[in-house]
């Protein structure tokens, strides 16, 4: 098979051994596949996968396809079986091993690219707004970059569950394109203007904190998952007990399989059927074929961009 390959530094379409199912693991025929800011990391030698799991050379956090293979023990999907999941990389190739535990269904009508754009930034988002800040209807989200792929899914998830959606957009031509998923689409600067703010979902870093917890409403709860623009802030501890606040970060790659697992589980229950009555759109900003992966790493890392960048099977 041919995998996208990271060699000195760079992006390559090369050939590597085709992978083998193990126990409890489906051998996935790959149909498309997302690009995540964790890819160009990886890229960079910044973001290596997890000791024991998959090749630091071979990218790729999520994956769609058809099961072509299965593992002893595997019992709920079979060949043929559209799926979808959450993996440690290796995802961005023509096969891929996805332990059955993390796999979801693809709900019918949801097209490829839709669904190499899912899991990934839904996951995220969804773990981080609902089990870690426990958002709940009618509350008052603040999303920071909120046009990429994981801001877009946040705004979508947010605006579902009834809430009030402000989401900062550096890029003045894409406020337009994160308004139309439900949220009002602001500058940067205007943020603290909306406030104050139950939940803030921090995407872009260190530089957003004062304004955050000057913005925070009592009670707020503050999610830091990405920090792209710098991961070192002053905090005002005054002001975060005050609000009676709290701030916390996660990731999800270093998970154990298990926790990985429960994540995918809630997105299943909660979010699938979002997706498949057509509630959720995925907004995909481009999509390339998986040997040109070179070039949409380039037009993910030029910046700019409304919602998912996703490498699909020719």
């Amino acid at each position: 098979m041919h995998a996208v390959t990271i060699t000195d530094g760079a992006i390559a379409w090369q050939h590597q051994p085709d992978p083998v199912p193990g126990t409890g693991e489906l051998l996935v025929q790959v149909r498309a596949a997302g690009v995540c800011r964790g890819d160009l990391m990886q890229r960079d030698g910044m973001y290596p996968p997890p000791p024991g799991t998959t090749p630091p050379e071979l990218p790729g956090l999520e994956t769609a396809g058809e099961v072509v293979g299965v593992g002893h023990g595997v019992r709920r999907f079979a060949p043929g079986d559209r799926v979808m999941a959450v993996v440690t990389g290796a995802g961005q190739a023509e096969l891929a091993v996805v332990p059955e535990m993390v796999a979801m269904p693809v709900p019918d009508g949801t097209s490829w690219p839709q669904a190499g754009g899912f899991p990934e930034n839904y996951t995220t988002a969804h773990d981080a707004l609902f089990s870690q800040c426990e958002l709940a209807m009618g509350e008052r989200v603040g999303i920071h970059g909120a046009a990429g792929g994981v801001g877009t899914a946040a705004v979508e998830l947010a605006v579902a569950a009834g809430c009030d959606v402000i989401a900062t957009v550096r890029n003045e031509a894409s406020r337009s394109g994160v308004a139309a998923l439900g949220a009002t689409a602001i500058a940067p600067a205007d943020f603290g203007d909306h406030g104050p703010y139950d939940v803030i979902l921090e995407l872009v870093g260190a530089d957003n904190m004062p304004a955050n917890l000057r913005a925070l409403a009592t009670g707020g709860r503050i999610a830091v998952i990405g920090v792209g623009a710098g991961f070192n802030a002053e905090i005002n501890l005054l002001a975060l007990m005050g609000a009676r606040g709290r701030i916390h970060g996660s990731t999800l790659r270093a998970r154990a399989l298990e926790d990985k697992a429960a994540a995918a589980r809630h997105v299943e229950k909660h979010v699938l059927p979002l997706l498949a009555r057509g509630a959720l759109s995925v907004p995909i900003a481009a999509t390339y074929p998986l040997a040109d992966a070179p070039k949409a790493y380039e037009h993910f890392a030029a910046g700019g961009k409304l919602g998912k960048i996703v490498l699909v099977a020719d």
